[in-house]
């Protein structure tokens, strides 16, 4: 670190305060935007835990540092942090950078505010309204409500909380002792944070009742009025069904007519988790794999994923006009939501949600569709699963690469089968030695920052890869490198 005389505050100095924020969007225009989102740098530069803390300084003392130095402090945190925008970077369900939503998340973390009253959030509280009301219409509901969540998991969990609380309002009051024995459905390829939901709300695990899924992933409507049923044989009170749109591996979508059918005959709640496949509303095209998400009650879904809004950015759309989310929620806190203020106080939303501080994530989605338009968002998804489409054809044209199935979406799976494994599918150790592969792999890639993809075994199936095609940056060269680079790797295996 250079050494330098410590600046020890820039309280009641706005030139200087100026001046730092003026370097440190520099480095931030150089290190993450531009080299960030370039093929030609690393996706991360990996350090050993131990090596990492000793080259962060991570220890917080009783004295400042100087401007120089916190300059560099700012330098070795992007150096060292995963470079979620670049091309190769195929990990997870979020990649690439948008410039407009980025500019959205600038000047909401620039105004910090929070988005509970109309009062001190004006702009937003409006904003966030529209922005709702479009994500509603493209479910297909003309009227409703919702929310911007933490994240999908926390949508998730609000929707069972909506569906108990519907049903059983004195919950919110007396608690567990006011519910029977309760019984909820997914499929067995349903996110974590419905099981996670179900334990944090008080419900259990026991809870959740597992609903079968095909070769595909997706839920089977037979199955799932088969365990309505046993619930209910069983002394449980079934309530809710949670379908999935894009499930985590596979990119299933569950048949939602069907489910909705089931649910209409029982009188259930029916929640769609859609945070990973939701956005595929916007395309004509593809919206089909969607089709009968209008029947559902309540809808998550995450822009921050295959849009690239931008995390965080996960919606929980709801059907329902009676003002449900408040109602469940509310606490009428007399000094925030005073009902004797000097403009209409239901423009007042934090009292629908479980927090009192809340960021603003609207903007960066606004800002980005008002630059994109409906139609370039569509463009957007419809060149993921064109990509997609060119990445399994080229995975089948080469030795050594195995489609674990054909994929509906933009998540890719497959094996890759070394020169050393192929042609011995018929050995007794062929699936245990091939399940080893992935993460070899996987530790070659990241220690030399060529690239990042995820793997995991699933089912009886051993260890393959998850690509994950929603960069909107991408292009063939990069799926072409992608394959090449596993080859390079793997060829020693």
């Amino acid at each position: 670190m250079a050494d330098s005389e410590p600046l020890l505050s820039l309280d009641g100095d706005p030139v200087a305060a100026e001046a730092l924020l003026r370097d440190v969007f520099g480095i931030i225009v150089d290190e993450v935007i531009r080299k960030g989102t370039s093929a030609s740098e690393k996706v991360c530069e990996w350090k050993e835990p131990e090596e990492l803390k000793q080259l962060l300084d991570l220890e917080l003392r009783s004295h400042g540092e100087s401007r120089e130095q916190i300059l560099e402090r700012c330098r070795a945190v992007i150096r060292y942090s995963v470079k979620t925008c670049h091309p190769h970077f195929f990990n997870q369900l979020f990649s690439g950078l948008d410039p407009h939503a980025l500019a959205g998340r600038i000047v909401t973390e620039s105004l910090n505010t929070s988005q509970y009253t109309y009062e001190i959030a004006p702009v937003f509280v409006l904003m966030e309204e529209e922005v709702l009301k479009k994500l509603r219409a493209l479910v297909g509901w003309s009227s409703g409500d919702g929310v911007f969540c933490p994240g999908g998991s926390i949508s998730n969990m609000y929707a069972v909380n909506l569906a108990r609380y519907q049903r059983y309002p004195d919950c919110k009051q007396r608690g567990l002792r006011a519910l029977p024995p309760l019984a909820l459905f997914t499929s067995k390829e349903c996110h974590y944070s419905i099981k996670k939901g179900a334990a944090f709300l008080g419900l259990g695990t026991d809870s959740v009742r597992v609903v079968k899924a095909d070769e595909r992933g997706k839920m089977i409507p037979e199955d799932l009025e088969r365990q309505i049923n046993l619930a209910e044989a069983e002394g449980a009170v079934p309530f809710l069904v949670t379908a999935t749109s894009g499930t985590t591996v596979l990119g299933a979508f569950d048949p939602l007519e069907a489910i909705a059918d089931v649910c209409q005959r029982h009188g259930l709640w029916l929640h769609v988790d859609a945070a990973w496949g939701g956005s595929v509303l916007l395309s004509q095209t593809h919206r089909h794999l969607l089709a009968g998400i209008q029947r559902a009650d309540s809808v998550a879904w995450n822009p921050h994923k295959l849009l690239t809004a931008g995390l965080q950015c996960s919606a929980l759309l709801l059907r329902d006009t009676s003002n449900l989310l408040k109602r469940c929620h509310g606490s009428q806190a007399s000094y925030l939501f005073q009902q004797d203020k000097f403009y209409d106080v239901a423009l007042d939303t934090g009292d629908k949600v479980v927090q009192c501080g809340r960021r603003v994530d609207c903007l960066k989605l606004w800002l980005m569709w008002k630059a994109q338009g409906g139609q370039g968002l569509e463009q957007r998804v419809d060149q993921a699963f064109a990509l997609a489409r060119y990445l399994v054809e080229e995975l089948k044209k080469r030795e050594g690469f195995e489609l674990v199935m054909e994929p509906e979406f933009v998540n890719v799976c497959f094996w890759f089968v070394p020169p050393s494994l192929r042609g011995k599918q018929g050995s007794p150790d062929y699936a245990e030695r091939l399940a080893k592969v992935a993460p070899v792999l996987k530790e070659r890639m990241v220690k030399e920052g060529s690239m990042m993809v995820g793997y995991q075994p699933h089912g009886t199936r051993g260890n393959f890869f998850r690509m994950v095609v929603a960069n909107p940056a991408l292009t063939q060269a990069d799926m072409d490198f992608f394959l090449n680079e596993l080859e390079r790797l793997g060829q020693d295996l």
